[in-house]
């Protein structure tokens, strides 16, 4: 089923000549995600150039209850960007709103639009000397619109918090093409209830985000960053402990990583190789950052001293450049793609409390294993805010598609050892397609019956984004093919 021709042509005239795709090979992009796991079909994609646009193709799927598929970057890794198959729902892409509206450096704020991506946020901050902190592997890619919708997390969280943290205002089109406009920069406003959280992580389900006022911090003038070897998760935690009290400035990242997925890294990644000359079975990559640059190398030297001292780390590699700053990043950032070559891979994005990270992934790999003989737990991520990234690659020599085949029951096994621990199926990436069914599983009565209210109510017809989140919770949308 697709959209009635003259349909389609009054929300091709919405956003003008050349920015309504209909050729399957110019919608091909839109509707698929990097991994190919989840793909779909759409009637058409839409790239307007700005709120108004936005406004009024909602206006007009408002009024013919057409479904529309918002969408940034398409780096998602749950589908919530993707339409279903349907071919009965539009992709609204937000890439051509890329514009900085403002930038207020002593007030510390800016106002970006939902297109512009994650880096050219960084860059712009930069410019002006100060910092915007999200950081994500996907950051060339990734855009403010699509972090917000998904409450993204990143390296930065030990620190300044996750994406929802870092927002002062929001600009969203509303489900009957209305635009609420919130963009205010203060740092105080107690007038009422603060609408911009209903739609920060509500993945477009609720309104499509259009622009942002975001929060910017002091530039850091000195960063150290540090690949060190640890002998074991709880080791790892000692370390971090040690570090955030004796380090010369803020602990802003601190990423556990273990020896098999360095190696996949350095398998299937050209160009990477190991910083430190003997193996451990685990490591951390570390950054520390301060106003200050006096005494601040010794000062993380000797807070460094300390953890080697006291056997929480066994061993160390400063960076001594930004270059190597960058190649340690780079064996962080390429982790889960490495895991490619080794054959499938079962994702998890889960949070337990951080104390509870040593015995979760122990737990969990035990599960996984028990489930699946000779398969390859790879637990990495962002262990000073306790995210793992709990990924099972398939035993050597296994069939691909047999192994993938065991998604939901190695999910279930693996997500019943993050309720043990009173975590969470998602930490950063949402719940998309992927999870909307397993949401009332991990949500209470009273909070899956919230949600529904709130869909309903901002929402009556269902057209945003049907079928993520809380899918199966929003009544059927009427046929538009004729």
């Amino acid at each position: 089923m697709t959209l009635a021709p003259d349909l389609a042509a009054r929300f091709a005239a919405l956003v003008g000549p050349g920015q309504a795709l209909t050729a399957e090979a110019d919608i091909a992009p839109y509707v698929a995600e990097w991994r190919d796991r989840w793909t779909g079909r759409a009637a058409l994609v839409l790239r307007p150039a700005d709120t108004g646009q936005v406004a009024a193709i909602v206006r007009l799927a408002a009024e013919t209850c057409t479904a529309l598929v918002p969408q940034g970057g398409n780096t998602g890794l749950v589908g919530g960007q993707i339409p279903d198959m349907s071919g009965d729902q539009i992709v609204v892409s937000l890439a051509r709103m890329n514009r900085i509206r403002a930038l207020d450096a002593p007030g510390f704020a800016m106002i970006a639009e939902a297109g512009v991506t994650l880096a050219a946020v960084q860059q712009a901050a930069d410019e002006a000397g100060l910092l915007f902190p999200l950081s994500l592997a996907a950051e060339g890619t990734a855009t403010i619109g699509g972090n917000l919708s998904t409450n993204a997390g990143g390296t930065a969280v030990l620190a300044y918090g996750t994406a929802r943290d870092l927002v002062l205002g929001l600009e969203v089109v509303l489900a009957d093409g209305a635009v609420w406009n919130g963009l205010k920069t203060l740092r105080k406003d107690n007038t009422g209830y603060d609408l911009k959280h209903l739609f920060m992580g509500s993945e477009g389900t609720l309104g499509i985000v259009t622009a942002a006022a975001l929060k910017l911090f002091p530039r850091p003038r000195a960063r150290a960053t540090i690949f060190a070897a640890t002998a074991s998760p709880a080791a790892a935690l000692k370390a971090l402990a040690l570090l955030r009290d004796a380090a010369p400035g803020a602990v802003t990242s601190f990423e556990l990583m273990p020896r098999i997925g360095l190696d996949f890294v350095l398998a299937h990644v050209p160009g990477t190789r190991d910083p430190l000359a003997a193996t451990s079975p685990w490591y951390v990559l570390v950054e520390i950052a301060a106003q200050a640059e006096a005494g601040f190398a010794a000062g993380v030297e000797a807070a460094l001293a300390a953890a080697l001292d006291d056997g929480a780390l066994t061993d160390a590699a400063l960076a001594a450049s930004q270059a190597q700053a960058r190649a340690f990043w780079h064996l962080r950032e390429s982790m889960s793609g490495a895991q490619k070559g080794e054959g499938g891979s079962i994702k998890h994005d889960v949070a337990v409390p951080v104390a509870a990270v040593p015995d979760f992934i122990e737990a969990a790999g035990a599960a996984a294993i028990t489930l699946v003989p000779g398969c390859r737990p790879v637990p990495f991520g962002h262990l000073g805010d306790g995210n793992i990234h709990f990924n099972i690659t398939q035993p050597p020599g296994a069939d691909t598609d047999a192994f993938l085949a065991g998604w939901a029951a190695m999910n279930e096994a693996v997500h019943a050892v993050v309720a043990r621990f009173g975590g969470s199926i998602s930490a950063e990436h949402g719940i998309g397609r992927a999870k909307a069914a397993l949401l009332p599983g991990v949500k209470s009565a009273v909070e899956m019956d919230l949600m529904r209210r709130l869909k309903a109510m901002l929402d009556p017809a269902g057209i945003l984004n049907p079928g993520k989140v809380i899918a199966g919770e929003t009544p059927p949308l009427p046929s538009t093919s004729g």
